[in-house]
């Protein structure tokens, strides 16, 4: 009785809060850079509770679409999806310009919803659409600041994306295409490519964690390291990130 009461409770836990921990990441980084490189506010505490519900329910939705399991997805669905309309609301009333990014989510949400529903959510475009709508928070939390250089706005978008992007190749090369060399290659060129065009583009307190990286994407597809392993090392990469984007923009 108690086993199953359990195995009830996973099912339940497991249906309401996503396992897919690279998202956290992307779902925290672009939001601080943003405040970082503006100023946080109070408001920034309401945004992120509707950019976090946002997340919760998108994610509901795909996996209702992936699976079909309707039944199984609504409740979630529902509790998510009333809480964002409550919560974004709000924020529209109290800054409606927070809404000026929402059209750009829904083509790369219905891209989103083509591979689910094909259940090929580990495609590459699948991942660079999702990581375009995670590294889009970068705008409104940067504009919710109070600061309208939209240059520098691009910038902190651009520098999310290539990051994630980067880490889309290289968790390939550490999982599914573990031992194909043409990905292993591709990965370290293009974290080579990310380097140089940080050292020219952002503060030089962004080499640190960029180098490291670099390293990674070279060193850690050639050891023994486990999927846990990777995933708290990738933790540990992110702080870095946002550590040196606190020391950059502040």
């Amino acid at each position: 009785m108690g086993a199953t009461r359990s195995n009830r409770g996973d099912v339940v836990y497991r249906t309401y809060i996503p396992n897919q921990h690279g998202a956290w990441a992307m779902l925290a980084v672009p939001f601080l850079m943003g405040g970082f490189a503006a100023r946080f506010v109070p408001l920034h505490a309401l945004l992120f509770i509707v950019w976090l519900l946002a997340y919760l329910f998108v994610y509901v939705l795909l996996q209702w679409i992936r699976t079909g399991k309707g039944k199984r997805y609504r409740n979630p669905a529902i509790v998510y999806g009333a809480s964002l309309l409550l919560s974004g609301t709000a924020l529209l009333v109290l800054h409606s310009a927070s809404a000026r990014m929402a059209p750009l989510f829904l083509p790369l949400l219905l891209v989103n919803a083509y591979y689910a529903k094909r259940n090929r959510e580990r495609a590459l475009v699948n991942d660079i659409a999702a990581i375009v709508q995670f590294c889009l928070i970068a705008f409104v939390s940067y504009e919710l600041g109070g600061v309208r250089d939209w240059s520098q706005a691009l910038e902190l978008f651009v520098f999310c994306v290539l990051y994630f992007a980067g880490t889309a190749l290289y968790v390939k090369t550490m999982i599914r295409e573990r031992k194909n060399p043409a990905y292993y290659r591709i990965s370290a060129v293009y974290h080579l490519v990310f380097l140089a065009v940080a050292s020219s583009r952002y503060s030089p307190l962004f080499l640190i964690p960029i180098t490291v990286l670099f390293i990674r994407a070279l060193w850690s597809p050639r050891t023994t390291l486990t999927i846990k392993q990777s995933g708290m090392l990738e933790v540990a990469y992110s702080v870095l990130i946002v550590i040196s984007a606190w020391m950059a923009y502040t």
